[in-house]
């Protein structure tokens, strides 16, 4: 890690709210680039005071924006001197325990990116854990993956992709199509991706690794995948209006074939 980040990150510790820190995000899993940020965890027993983080932060660089909410707290700002973007996000660190035990223990699946969490958790580097409890979370997570956890979320997703009676993503974008609403078929058509992938990622009892790269990390990682689960993707988003429900039921039933077949 470079010197002037580490000096940051022992700033953060100072602030007795602080119980653990950990470096996320492409930097962590090793697919990082050139236009990627940094990616810091910064995990709280309660809230810090937004100028006293401004504080930090304005002697470090020039181009910054403190206190924003859009995804939860969390500071941006651009590091002067070595060109670094650090991107600060404030968890709770019982809220994030919740989550972790909700998903890893209870088994609640979501529409879509049910493990993202756990997959952030996973590939953490902790730089810093007061009471150990990150550590003891990787460890709970680093089991064998829930059978009960697997069959929820592919219940789930593909219930919703199209198996629902009423108001399953496919009968949306089929309605959205005959409206000409392409706001509202680009809306599905995500809607609908995020629950293909939550099954293709939980039928190979893998964790979800978020919302870049998918298509590359399922053809490198996932030993079950549709037929032509590559093709369909690319087609997917190159197609004519009039053929993305055919290709979208083809892509289902490709889906709902292999899962039969485990």
């Amino acid at each position: 890690m470079d010197e002037k980040i580490s000096e940051i990150l022992d700033r953060y510790k100072k602030f007795p709210q602080v119980q653990a820190i950990a470096i996320g995000g492409s930097s962590a899993a090793k697919t990082s680039d050139k236009s990627s940020d940094i990616d810091v965890y910064v995990f709280t027993s309660g809230d810090i005071d937004i100028a006293a983080r401004e504080s930090i932060i304005k002697q470090y660089s020039s181009i910054y924006e403190v206190g924003g909410e859009y995804f939860g707290a969390g500071d941006e700002f651009l590091i002067d001197e070595i060109g670094i973007q650090l991107d600060v996000m404030y968890w709770n660190i019982d809220w994030f325990e919740s989550v972790v035990k909700n998903i890893w223990e209870k088994h609640y699946p979501s529409n879509g990116y049910t493990t993202c969490f756990l997959y952030t958790l996973d590939v953490f580097n902790i730089i810093y854990d007061t009471e150990n409890k990150l550590h003891c979370l990787q460890e709970f997570i680093r089991t064998k993956y829930p059978l009960k956890l697997k069959n929820n979320i592919i219940k789930r997703n593909m219930m919703l992709m199209k198996d629902k009676p009423f108001a399953s993503y496919y009968e949306q974008i089929e309605k959205a199509i005959k409206r000409n609403d392409l706001n509202s078929i680009n809306h599905r058509l995500s809607a609908f991706m995020a629950s293909y992938f939550d099954v293709i990622f939980a039928m190979n009892e893998m964790l979800h690794p978020g919302e870049k790269r998918l298509l590359q990390y399922a053809c490198a990682n996932c030993k079950l995948l549709p037929a032509d689960f590559e093709s369909n993707i690319n087609d997917l988003y190159s197609v004519s209006l009039k053929e993305v429900l055919p290709l979208l039921d083809k892509m289902f039933k490709e889906l709902k074939s292999v899962l039969q077949e485990t």
